[in-house]
């Protein structure tokens, strides 16, 4: 692991917005950046978020969030590749394969529920029946896949905000959805629309900082061939500083 007292050239997320809120523990969260690269620039799915909504109103965001306990319980096909699993267990009290994988399973349900985009597998035919979204992969015969998804960036809610998550970016290809339900993105949905962008499109969006910064490594990480063994970073603020550090 490598540390940087500031993340070069870019700027970091402001460290207070509005009214300062008691602590929170930063809860487990999970969102994925789907990538479509049928065309020269690869692109980009970001969703934007409800104006009702307290956290990130009006935003772009990658679709996701918080790790539901059916997480931990859903059947999988297949593993996470060794790069990511080692890193989803580094600098978190209490490590184990059971919360890795469930971190990137709400990744894979999240974005379901939020763009109707399910990925995973139809090879092994359909999961056992679960509640709640997972229902709908048994419906549609898709397994979800943790060989579809690599863990590619980690960013901790600063302290003083009304939500704190701790939150792992996981990085697949369009090629991995098997299947798609329409109607999940609309006026009254989480996610009222979805945008397919270039990284350059993307980045003169508004959006979130980190959401900035982590398309910013995302640019560099295709840059560099997307191997898995690139490192990953990691955003957080300790002592009123913005920190990155990277997992290797």
């Amino acid at each position: 692991m490598s540390a940087d007292a500031r993340i070069g050239e870019r700027t970091p997320p402001p460290l207070v917005a509005g009214t300062r809120h008691p602590y929170l523990r930063p809860v487990d969260a999970a969102t994925l950046i789907l990538l479509d690269r049928s065309a020269r620039q690869p692109r980009v799915l970001l969703g934007r978020r409800h104006q009702r909504h307290v956290f990130l109103p009006g935003k772009l965001v990658f679709p996701g969030g918080r790790v539901d306990a059916g997480d931990r319980a859903m059947p999988v096909f297949g593993t996470l590749d060794s790069d990511s699993e080692r890193r989803l267990l580094a600098r978190v009290p209490r490590p184990s394969l059971v919360r890795a994988r469930a971190l990137a399973l709400a990744a894979i349900r999240e974005t379901y529920e939020e763009t109707g985009l399910m990925l995973g597998d139809r090879d092994a035919g359909a999961p056992p029946a679960r509640s709640g979204s997972w229902s709908a992969f048994a419906q549609a015969g898709v397994f979800p896949s943790l060989e579809s998804v690599a863990f590619v960036a980690r960013a901790i809610t600063p302290p003083g905000r009304p939500r704190r998550f701790d939150t792992r970016f996981f990085l697949a290809d369009l090629g991995a959805v098997a299947h798609r339900t329409e109607g999940m993105v609309g006026p009254e949905s989480e996610l009222v629309e979805l945008v397919w962008a270039t990284v350059p499109e993307a980045l003169a969006a508004e959006l979130p900082e980190i959401t900035r910064a982590v398309l910013q490594d995302l640019e560099q990480r295709l840059a560099a061939g997307n191997h898995p063994r690139l490192p990953v970073p990691f955003y957080f603020v300790r002592g009123n500083r913005f920190l990155r550090e990277t997992l290797d």
